[in-house]
């Protein structure tokens, strides 16, 4: 039995969506405990059982496109895909061939197929599915199925992030409703969707909220960077208290961000934005979490570094002494005091 739900899995045989309406009822507003593990599936057709990845790559989604054309040029109801995927491996991203197939299909006929099996599927296979062919044909009228399905960003975080991002009304707003209710991969996802859109308030979410410090940040922390011009956003006289402490969060993650995305060294306004940054902070004065931010900063800007993240410790030195003289203050050193 879940604790969360109160239901019996998989013997009661709960929908995935209605499997997050429930955890919804505890957290409204923020992120699913564990991203809504463990799903109704789990033990049944889960992760367990799922079929290994083709050989060849190319061929990923081909069966599944084939059951899709059979089901979608017949008069079946969609019921009668609830258990045809389970022996198919079903990829999480968008997938070219499972898109063909629903864009070759009744536009009407694959709406009613994929809002089906988004709402009443009971495993995972079957509720993808329902997703990609949203992704690939869903309208605003969908976004309410996309989002709560989207909360267990995980495993629908791609797909939910790619079918909010293409909507041309109520997309974008969306998809920052879902950016504030996810972690882990899923704010990976989700982040990585509004940087490719041109858009105000993305901009100034990003620039806000974009960070959580998970150290999964890494894959788009740089992308941020770029989006926001944030060189720019820390030239400026004065900036936000929020737009300091992401822009923070941001740093540490570049500088530790080797093998996952742009780093520190990489960053080619990295200078800028520290110089910025510090001044910011300066000006704001002290806080737990920026006392925290810039000690870390201190240390990763020096020997005891990543390297590989940051290059010749010689080309911070100056930003280093600098969070030092900050950390020496004695402002902050009693705010330091205060939270121990």
């Amino acid at each position: 039995m879940s604790e969360a739900t109160g239901m019996e899995f998989p013997g009661a045989r709960v929908s995935l969506y209605d499997h997050v309406l429930a955890l919804c009822e505890a957290t409204p507003d923020a992120p699913l405990p564990r991203d809504g593990e463990p799903y109704p599936d789990d033990g049944a057709h889960g992760l367990r059982h799922r079929p290994k990845v083709p050989r060849d790559r190319r061929r990923i989604g081909l069966d599944v496109a084939s059951v899709l054309d059979a089901h979608l040029a017949s008069t079946a109801d969609p019921d009668s895909l609830a258990e045809a995927f389970h022996e198919l491996y079903v990829p999480i991203q968008e997938n070219e061939h499972i898109a063909a197939a629903a864009r070759r299909a009744d536009r009407d006929r694959v709406l009613r197929t994929g809002r089906w099996l988004l709402r009443h599927g009971t495993d995972r296979c079957a509720v993808t599915v329902g997703l990609a062919l949203l992704a690939t044909v869903g309208t605003p009228d969908d976004i309410p199925l996309i989002q709560t399905i989207g909360l267990l960003s995980d495993h629908f975080g791609p797909l939910a992030a790619r079918a909010l991002e293409r909507l041309p009304e109520g997309g974008t707003e969306a998809l920052l409703w879902l950016a504030d209710r996810v972690t882990g991969w899923g704010r990976v996802y989700v982040v990585e969707a509004l940087c490719r859109l041109d858009d105000a308030a993305v901009r100034l979410w990003l620039l806000r909220r974009s960070c959580d410090g998970d150290c999964l940040n890494a894959y788009f922390a740089g992308r941020v960077a770029e989006t926001t011009r944030l060189h720019d956003v820390m030239s400026e006289p004065r900036v936000e208290g929020a737009i300091a402490d992401n822009t923070g969060a941001l740093l540490l993650v570049l500088a530790y961000g080797q093998g996952m995305g742009m780093t520190l060294s990489r960053y080619r306004h990295a200078e800028t934005v520290l110089a910025g940054y510090l001044r910011h902070v300066e000006r704001l004065g002290p806080s737990v979490g920026r006392y925290s931010t810039v000690g870390w900063l201190a240390d990763s800007l020096g020997e005891q570094g990543d390297a590989g993240s940051i290059g010749p410790v010689e080309r911070w030195a100056v930003h280093r002494d600098r969070c030092l003289a900050l950390l020496g203050r004695e402002d902050w050193r009693e705010v330091a005091r205060k939270a121990l």
